[in-house]
């Protein structure tokens, strides 16, 4: 039996993240996933995107995978556009407006997630076990059992589930979940655009859910999000390419000219998820297995970074007091803290998502008439950019600027 300090269960962006940030803890940290080694994306650009926050690439810059991310395939983008069909709201941000060069980055989840894999097999203190199935999983506050699928055993002080949203610790661990359906699924694909998109991060509300169009570091390919009814997702998945492309352009406004697929269409359900316990001695949960929210704001992938850089931190600070950093009264602030974010997000986005929704004439003009005004107001709309920078709340350490 190996037995560690730590146990990561998810080799996923946030968990990742989770075991980079630990290298000051002089902690011994081993991740598990069923999924080989990740390696950087080539060709055609990969489905699956994030928009990372500039506090997000602080601390991949932190912890050193930033600079294995290809050159090539990052995107800067530095407006956002946003803007309501077949009306007169409309919003616009620049990185200008806050003196930033950029607003943040849109990347391919792979990229990001191989940058990190390539940091984590060059750190002495993280073991991967990769291609290994958790066959099975003893949870107590006397200590932590993994049973792999190759017969393998494996123990720790402390597990972290970084599993997902259907994570099986936070399942075995007991946590309550509240959640409910938003009755949309996301279509995503890449598409080639007539017109250039200048690095430019766009999204149109329609009555049935926003579409947005995210600058690839192709000129002319973005990647989509678009966000329907289920009925809907369900028809334009049924659609032709031809077909599909026409509708695209028409519920963009033609924003981009002609669009051309250039991927396959994929799509997944959204839920709304909320674990309303994240820890209990030896064992602790964070990003999409605490919690997920609607991709409207792009927000999901930045909320498990920070979930793994301030649970990093308050491991750290307890390591450095000579306190068990597996108690879970040691770990409570660490869950006050991230949770306090988690539902805020999570409001925000709920709020949006019903704000937009519909079509019935009074509430469309009243959202319409806040857009302009908030555009006409740069105070606001500074408070709105930090925002989405990742600047604004209770920041980890790793997120601040190196001399803040």
């Amino acid at each position: 039996m190996q037995s560690f300090d730590i146990v990561v269960i998810g080799a996923g962006i946030v968990g990742l993240v989770q075991a980079l940030s630990l290298k000051k803890s002089g902690l011994s940290v081993a991740i598990i996933d069923q999924q080989s080694a990740i390696t950087s994306p080539t060709g055609e650009p990969k489905l699956r995107v994030s928009a990372l926050t500039l506090a997000s690439q602080r601390v991949l810059q932190a912890i050193g995978a930033w600079q294995h991310i290809d050159e090539k395939r990052k995107t800067a983008y530095q407006g956002m556009e946003v803007w309501e069909q077949d009306s007169f709201g409309h919003i616009a941000f620049n990185s200008k407006d806050v003196d930033q060069p950029y607003l943040g980055y849109i990347l391919e989840n792979q990229s990001i997630q191989a940058s990190l894999w390539q940091q984590a097999t060059e750190e002495s203190y993280i073991t991967l076990f990769s291609q290994c199935h958790i066959s099975k999983l003893a949870l107590s506050s006397n200590g932590n059992f993994i049973s792999l699928s190759d017969e393998r055993m494996v123990s720790a002080r402390l597990v972290i589930g970084a599993d997902g949203a259907n994570s099986m610790v936070r399942t075995q661990a007991g946590f309550p979940l509240t959640f409910w359906d938003y009755d949309q699924h996301a279509i995503v694909a890449t598409v080639k655009t007539a017109k250039g998109h200048d690095n430019i991060a766009r999204q149109i509300f329609t009555p049935s859910g926003p579409l947005a169009f995210l600058p690839l570091w192709q000129q002319n390919y973005c990647s989509i999000v678009w966000s329907q009814d289920e009925a809907e997702a369900r028809r334009l998945l049924a659609l032709s390419d031809a077909e599909f492309n026409k509708a695209l352009m028409a519920a963009f406004d033609g924003q981009l000219g002609l669009c051309d697929l250039v991927s396959e269409r994929q799509s997944y359900p959204l839920k709304m998820r909320y674990a309303r316990q994240w820890l209990a001695d030896g064992v602790v949960i964070l990003g999409d297995a605490a919690h997920t929210i609607h991709p409207l704001a792009g927000q999901g992938a930045n909320l498990g970074i920070l979930d793994a850089a301030a649970l990093a931190e308050q491991i750290i600070a307890l390591v450095n007091k000579e306190k068990d950093f597996s108690l879970a009264k040691n770990l409570r602030p660490f869950e006050r803290w991230r949770k306090t974010e988690a539902v805020k997000m999570i409001g925000a986005m709920e709020g949006f998502k019903r704000l937009f929704s519909g079509n019935n004439s009074a509430k469309k003009w009243l959202r319409d008439l806040g857009l302009v005004s908030v555009n006409r107001f740069s105070g606001t709309k500074h408070v709105i950019i930090k925002q989405a920078m990742g600047l604004t709340g209770e920041l980890p350490s790793l997120a601040k600027a190196p001399n803040a």
